[in-house]
C-alpha cells in the first residue's frame, strides 16, 4: 500500500492496478482489445474525427481557452523565418525556407483530458481533512504542480504524474463503440441518464465490453462546424445532448460496463453545466466519476456525425480507433486528431 492514500473513494479502481498506477481503466486496453478493433477493419475506410483545430472560433464555449495562433520562427538576424530565401545568407543557395511555431490551448478543440484534468477534495488520510488529490491518490503541490496565485500565473506547470503522455505511451488504439444519441434525440439540449441511454442501448443493438472505448454522436460538432468559427452563445449553450452526470445508475453503468474512455462530439461528455446536486459535490459530477475515481480518461469535441452516420447506414456501431494525444510529459490535457476505420 503507497503512502499516497490510507481510504480510497467508495467505488474507485484506485490501487487495482498498482499502488503508483498512472493508468487507470487504460490498462484494460489490451493486446486482445486492439486485436477486436482491427477485425472491425473490413471495408478498408477512414474518418478523420477531428475538428480543425481553430474550431470552435473566438471562446464562447470557455472563457480560458483561445483558438491557436500561428506564427514563424525567427532567423538569428531577427527576419521571419517564412518565405525566407536563403540566398541573402548564404551566396548561390536556392532554398527557400518557411518555419513556424504555435501557441495552443491544448483543451480548446478535439482533445482528450489526462487523469491530472480534473481532481476533488477527498479525505484520503482518512483523518477528516480533504485534501486536493487525484487519481490513485497523486497530490496537488507535488506530483501536479503550477503557480496558485494570480502573481504566478504565467509560471510554468507540470503533471509529474497522470499527465497526457501516459495516453501516448500507451498507444490509444482499439476497439471503438458508437452509440448514436442523435439519430433519436436530435438537437434538442437532454441530460441523458441510464434509462434513456439504455433505450438507445436496446434499439440500436449497441453492447458495450471491458475494453471498449465509447463515442458518444449528439451532432454538437457538426453544427460548430456550421458555425464556421463565430459560434452563436444563445445557440451553443442550449444544443444538442449530453450525458447527466448525476443520474447513479449512469455512473454505475459506466463503472460496471468497463470501458476505458468516454468520448463525446460535445463541450464536456456530461451536460454542462451540471443539473443540482445535493450539498456538497462536484461542479462536474461526470469527471469526478471518470478520471478521478475510475481513471477513465475524456475525450471532447471529436467530429463524430460522419462516421456515425455511415456506420448506421451500414448497420455497424463497432470500428477500429486510433487516437493518441501529443506526447507532451507534463501536460494535462492535449489536441488529437483520431482516425476511425471501418
Amino acid at each position: 500500500m503507497t503512502m499516497r492514500w490510507r481510504r480510497r473513494p467508495e467505488g474507485s479502481t484506485w490501487g487495482d492496478f498498482g499502488p503508483d498506477d498512472e493508468l487507470g481503466r487504460l490498462n484494460l486496453l489490451t493486446p486482445e482489445k486492439v486485436r477486436q478493433g482491427a477485425a472491425e477493419v473490413r471495408e478498408g475506410l477512414t474518418f478523420c474525427l477531428s475538428l480543425p483545430l481553430d474550431f470552435p472560433g473566438g471562446n464562447v464555449l470557455n472563457p480560458r481557452r483561445h483558438p491557436p495562433q500561428i506564427r514563424p520562427t525567427v532567423r538569428a538576424s531577427g527576419r521571419p523565418n517564412m518565405n525566407f530565401l536563403v540566398c541573402e545568407e548564404v551566396p548561390d543557395a536556392t532554398d527557400v525556407i518557411s518555419d513556424d511555431l504555435a501557441v495552443l490551448h491544448l483543451q480548446y478543440s478535439t482533445q482528450w483530458d489526462s487523469l491530472a484534468h480534473v481532481g476533488s477534495l477527498f479525505d484520503v488520510e482518512g483523518d477528516g481533512t480533504p485534501r486536493p488529490v487525484y487519481y490513485n491518490g497523486f497530490r496537488a503541490g507535488s506530483d501536479i504542480t503550477g503557480p496558485t496565485v494570480a502573481e504566478e500565473a504565467g509560471a510554468p506547470s507540470r503533471a509529474q504524474a497522470l499527465g497526457i503522455e501516459r495516453l501516448a505511451e500507451r498507444g490509444m488504439q482499439g476497439r471503438g463503440v458508437m452509440i448514436d444519441l442523435h439519430a433519436h434525440l436530435g438537437d434538442a439540449r437532454v441530460a441523458v441518464g441510464y434509462d434513456q441511454l439504455r433505450q438507445i442501448l436496446d434499439a440500436d443493438g449497441v453492447t458495450v465490453e471491458p475494453g471498449d472505448m465509447v463515442c458518444l454522436h449528439t451532432g454538437f460538432a457538426e453544427r460548430l462546424l456550421g458555425m464556421n468559427r463565430n459560434p452563436d452563445p444563445a445557440v451553443v449553450h442550449d444544443l444538442c445532448a449530453g450525458l447527466d452526470g448525476r443520474d447513479r445508475k449512469l455512473l454505475n453503468w459506466i463503472t460496471d460496463s468497463g470501458l476505458v474512455a468516454l468520448i463525446a462530439d460535445n463541450y464536456a461528455v456530461e451536460v454542462h453545466p451540471a443539473l443540482p446536486g445535493d450539498g456538497c459535490c462536484a461542479t462536474l459530477p461526470l469527471h469526478e466519476h471518470c478520471l478521478f475515481r475510475l481513471g477513465v480518461n475524456l475525450g471532447e469535441l471529436w467530429h463524430l456525425t460522419p462516421l456515425a452516420t455511415w456506420l448506421r447506414a451500414n448497420g455497424r456501431h463497432r470500428f477500429l480507433l486510433t487516437a493518441p494525444p501529443l506526447r507532451l510529459p507534463g501536460a494535462v490535457g492535449s489536441p488529437t486528431t483520431p482516425i476511425a476505420t471501418v
